[in-house]
């Protein structure tokens, strides 16, 4: 890896690349330090100690949250707004036939994403703003006729916008995905300060535990992220026009792990949401509303075993359901089956479509079970060694800083290899 990146820096073209990343990255965690006016940073500061939502959405704004940044929604509008594109694609027939047109359909959809981003950055400001008004933390109070209000929520949403111009520009101009890029140096911004204060009360079997734990921990996850299951497909030989191609052979890859990390997002969402919303109602005047909404917020406490448990139950069932959504077993056999491609020993069609279903759905065991324990394994180590807690970048974060990790080093090695090339053809 170490050799990549030197030999990327020594190549001109690249090194400008990776520098210009760089750029764009000093120019994210500049804005995340530009705070929002009209907002009590102590009320704000300890009501994220006590609202776990709040803390994973400060986890993937970078710490824009806790200050309260012009940068504080970070991309989840765009996240969100990718999500329910990827599920309107498997419904809406003209959606699937757009995508089925290439590059051109891609950048219709990813056009279509942009412009459902805006409407939902306006949602999150104006949800945002209200709950934390509820709670006390905006000191110039909360009302849409009101010039400080309508300057906070096209502050959020213009910061919001401009994260996603930010990541447009690194995946045109750069190296790797730029909104991979944009939440990966919000969770690494977090790691000096959980070392910090750490280091003030050290403790050194504590530390060589969590250097064990940091080590398998990467390791298990770039071994699932990277597992793959080779199905071998034989094309025949075939006639066009004058012309005869060919058969060979080649595989279909199936990853482990096709769900990425938004099972764990769909979990934590239905999860506290219950718990937000009773929270409104814990101070209630009404005895019996007040004893339920205290029982709820209680029961939906993220330290608690309930919690743990239905967290990973969620992760598995969505998973699988993640994976039904994105891999269509049926179009792949149609693909196969219109390219000449079979599986050996299968028939086309129908055959094809149910061996490739039945593989899918057992390989994706493994990958629902890693994505459960990735998002369990955190909450209980801090409940077991409570000193690992103020140091564990946590499992969604650790699961993200690793794969885009792999996949930058993926594509400078990509870059280097086609240098190579152009310097043996030259």
């Amino acid at each position: 890896m170490f050799d990549s990146l030197l030999n990327a820096f020594r190549a001109p073209d690249i090194r400008r690349r990776l520098l210009y990343v760089l750029g764009i990255l000093i120019v994210f965690r500049f804005l995340a330090h530009v705070p929002v006016p009209g907002v009590n940073q102590e009320q704000l500061h300890q009501y994220l100690q006590n609202n776990a939502l709040f803390g994973v959405l400060d986890l993937l704004s970078g710490g824009g949250l806790s200050s309260f940044s012009v940068v504080a929604l970070g991309v989840n509008p765009y996240i969100n707004a990718s999500i329910i594109m990827q599920l309107m694609t498997g419904v809406i027939p003209s959606l699937q036939a757009l995508q089925r047109e290439g590059e051109y359909g891609r950048n219709k959809i990813n056009q279509y994403t942009r412009y459902l981003a805006v409407p939902m950055a306006l949602l999150q400001s104006y949800g945002f703003l209200a709950l934390l008004n509820s709670q006390g933390v905006l000191s110039s109070g909360f009302d849409l006729a009101n010039f400080y209000t309508i300057t906070q929520i096209i502050t959020l949403t213009a910061g919001s916008l401009t994260l996603m111009w930010l990541g447009e520009l690194i995946t045109e101009k750069g190296i790797g995905n730029g909104i991979s890029f944009v939440i990966f140096a919000g969770i690494v911004s977090r790691a000096p300060t959980a070392i910090g204060s750490f280091l003030t009360t050290p403790n050194v079997p504590l530390v060589v535990g969590f250097v064990i734990i940091a080590i398998v921990s990467v390791a298990v996850i770039i071994a699932i992220q990277e597992g793959q299951r080779r199905i071998p497909i034989q094309y025949a030989s075939r006639v066009r026009g004058r012309r005869m191609y060919q058969g060979g052979q080649t595989f279909l890859p199936l990853r482990v792990n096709q769900a990425g990390v938004i099972p764990i997002i769909f979990a934590i969402s239905i999860l506290l949401f219950p718990q937000q919303i009773a929270s409104y109602f814990t101070s209630s005047e009404v005895t019996w509303v007040a004893s339920i909404a205290r029982g709820i917020v209680d029961f939906f406490n993220p330290r608690t075993v309930p919690y743990v448990l239905l967290y990973f139950l969620l992760t598995v069932g969505f998973t699988y359901f993640y994976t039904a959504f994105t891999f269509k077993p049926d179009d792949t056999s149609e693909q196969l089956r219109k390219n000449g491609g079979f599986i050996p020993g299968i028939r086309p069609g129908r055959p094809t479509a149910d061996y490739l279903a039945r593989v899918v759905t057992r390989i994706t065991i493994a990958g629902a079970l890693f994505l459960g324990i990735v998002a369990t394994l955190p909450t209980l180590l801090g409940l077991a060694v409570p000193g690992l807690s103020g140091i564990a970048l946590g499992g969604t974060g650790l699961l993200i800083v690793v794969s885009v990790i792999v996949e930058t080093m993926k594509q400078i090695e990509a870059q280097l290899l086609m240098r190579n090339y152009e310097g043996f053809i030259r």
